[in-house]
């Protein structure tokens, strides 16, 4: 483990995630960017299309291409913003509303889980070195200009 490093460790954990997310999703039909776009749609309001890339951290051509799947799938509908007729606000159907139903109980399975094998004190180191390095990082305080990082 000493011989790992930091982004080692986070990349290959995310994919392990990733990939037990996307095995668990392929059971209904469906992927862990759809299960993530379920999760990141108000359930009730609906969410304008410009405000999921960032939530999801997804580029805008992986989003589209996500959305338009979704809506394929009739897991979701476009609506014209009422606030901003030029924005548009995706809504989930009923059956999105369902599909969401199974990614939250996924999710809350997996946490649950991990729960279960760590310890609080654990997860509360974890979840701060990772709070530590987003700060890190939205602070561009890796790779600056003014520091000679040789």
């Amino acid at each position: 483990m000493k011989d790992k490093t930091i982004d080692y460790v986070l990349r290959a954990t995310w994919q392990a995630v990733s990939r037990m997310y996307n095995e668990e999703a392929t059971k209904y039909g469906a992927t862990m960017a759809t299960g993530f776009a379920l999760l990141s749609i108000d359930r009730e309001n609906g969410t304008p299309s410009t405000a999921l890339g960032p939530r999801m951290g997804m580029e805008a051509t992986s989003l589209t291409r996500t959305l338009k799947s979704m809506e394929e799938k009739g897991l979701i509908i476009r609506k014209k913003n009422p606030v901003d007729g030029r924005g548009v606000l995706i809504h989930l159907t009923k059956l999105g509303k369902e599909k969401r139903e199974l990614s939250k109980s996924t999710v809350l399975k997996f946490n649950e889980t991990v729960r279960q094998h760590v310890t609080d004190e654990q997860l509360n180191n974890f979840m701060e070195v990772a709070e530590i390095i987003n700060e890190l990082i939205a602070d561009k305080s890796i790779y600056s200009d003014t520091e000679n990082n040789d």
